[in-house]
């Protein structure tokens, strides 16, 4: 571990801050500012202060730079009313700033114990693959005292990987790619797939005493839709509906009203797991692949551990830690997309279910580069090259369930009034899907609760003859 230095600069001192969460001692030395501070009036030069590019805290679209060594001698220039000071940029190479930032405080003063001690712990919750060794030799500690320092947090640590591993193997993740996600050899994801068995045994113990799952999920700090997994392992899709409480709907019209909590995160325009569970009912069967190319809020792993089915899922926001199941993919339209190595692996989803952000209703929520911001051209012209590559990257006989709605601008407009040049419509999808070879095979309407109108809004558009939107429909294609 080390950092590379580059030559002496000078830049405004407003633009250099102090971040805490890498500086390493508890309190400030005033006297020692004071010190420097006559010192500098008295015309002594001190060595530059050592600084990272790193990003704004308050704004982090723009770049400042964070101290890394010189916390007193930068607060004696401003002391002096200094408005430049000469500073040394440092790179780091594979080493924690807190690390680097200890190593340095050690010259001047040695840090207390108290301050070792946080420095280790805040280092590793920064990077767990860190060694007691690595720590040590940053902070002046032995390896066996450190191992004592981060104990408790090396043991959480640990318990959060084996969960992350098991969550992904049983989402029929490969080892390569759980290797990559975790930041793992394959060899060390091979020893703990061989643990597997024992890391459920707990949890698999406790149901078979007839704990529920909820009191499982709480009482281990599995997430409750990994206990369903467990819990409904040799069941039957129709026991597992049972199990889950879901009713089998038997028609083609799907009244979801709510969300299942037990399912997904809170996520701009989430999905009902029920939904995602009957399109697996009705569309796969258990142990099938699921491809899931536009994930959001994980509703659809989450369903698919609970139903018994693999899935393999995408999205552009990336959030290895609460999410690891969900491997960042940016479907760009202005780049190639079969650079992802799965799309080009033998094993071939069976089913993808698709709910792509809609056009530009929500797309405030949505994450920037989101499509919801297209124009309608654009957003039509990606949909279509997306539907065809889909049908590249699937199996001969797979099916698409396509989850969307009717988009007309109909806010603060008479029906009668409003621009259909604007609007995206079912139709406008048929054909989408004729022209790229989906065999349109069954429509199922799925929709959305009118209650997000309040009584106030409803008499409003009546008053205006406002038409409004609460059509979805799950169109399956083959």
């Amino acid at each position: 571990m080390s950092g590379m230095k580059e030559g002496v600069v000078k830049i405004p001192i407003s633009e250099i801050y102090l971040d805490e969460s890498i500086y390493p001692r508890e309190t400030i030395d005033h006297r020692r500012i004071a010190v420097f501070e006559e010192n500098l009036r008295d015309g002594f030069e001190f060595d530059p202060i050592e600084v990272q590019v790193w990003p704004d805290p308050e704004n982090p679209a723009k770049v400042r730079y964070r101290i890394l060594d010189g916390r007193h001698r930068w607060g004696a220039y401003k002391k002096t009313g200094a408005t430049h000071i000469e500073v040394v940029i440092i790179t780091l190479d594979q080493m924690e700033p807190i690390l680097y930032a200890a190593q340095m405080a050690i010259g001047p003063k040695q840090l207390t114990e108290a301050e070792t001690r946080n420095t280790a712990r805040r280092a590793f919750q920064s990077d767990p693959r860190l060694t007691s060794s690595e720590i040590g030799q940053a902070i002046g500690r032995s390896r066996q005292a450190v191992d004592k320092y981060i104990a408790d947090l090396r043991a959480t640590a640990i318990f959060d990987l084996e969960l992350k591993i098991f969550r992904l193997h049983q989402l029929g993740i490969p080892q390569d790619r759980i290797a990559r996600r975790v930041g793992l050899g394959q060899q060390r994801i091979s020893r703990y797939l061989r643990l597997l068995p024992q890391i459920a045994k707990g949890v698999n113990t406790d149901l078979s005493k007839g704990f529920t799952v909820p009191q499982v999920a709480q009482k281990h700090g599995w997430p409750e839709s990994l206990v369903w997994s467990q819990a409904l392992v040799k069941a039957d899709d129709f026991d597992r509906f049972k199990a889950l409480q879901w009713g089998i709907r038997t028609w083609d019209v799907w009244n979801f009203m709510e969300c299942d909590p037990r399912f997904g995160d809170d996520w701009p325009g989430r999905i009902p797991a029920q939904l995602v569970a009957h399109i697996l009912y009705f569309f796969s069967e258990p142990g099938d692949l699921v491809l899931d190319p536009m994930a959001g809020g994980g509703v659809c792993a989450d369903t698919c551990l609970a139903m018994g089915r693999r899935c393999w899922s995408l999205d552009m926001d990336d959030r290895p830690e609460t999410r690891p199941e969900i491997e960042p993919w940016f479907w760009d339209p202005e780049q190639e997309w079969d650079t992802r190595p799965f799309f080009n692996t033998r094993e071939k989803p069976a089913l993808i279910i698709c709910d792509p952000p809609y056009f530009d209703k929500k797309a405030d929520a949505y994450a920037e580069k989101s499509i919801s911001g297209l124009s309608k051209t654009e957003y039509l012209a990606f949909l279509e090259r997306f539907l065809r590559f889909l049908k590249q990257i699937s199996r001969k006989n797979a099916r698409l369930a396509f989850i969307n709605a009717d988009w007309r601008d109909f806010q603060n407009c008479p029906a009668k009034k409003e621009d259909q040049g604007q609007a995206i419509l079912l139709t406008d999808y048929y054909e989408m899907f004729k022209n790229t070879g989906w065999t349109l095979t069954h429509l199922i309407q799925a929709p959305m609760s009118s209650e997000r109108f309040n009584g106030g809004v409803v008499a409003a558009m009546q008053k205006k003859k406002i038409l409004g939107v609460t059509s979805r429909y799950v169109m399956v294609l083959k």
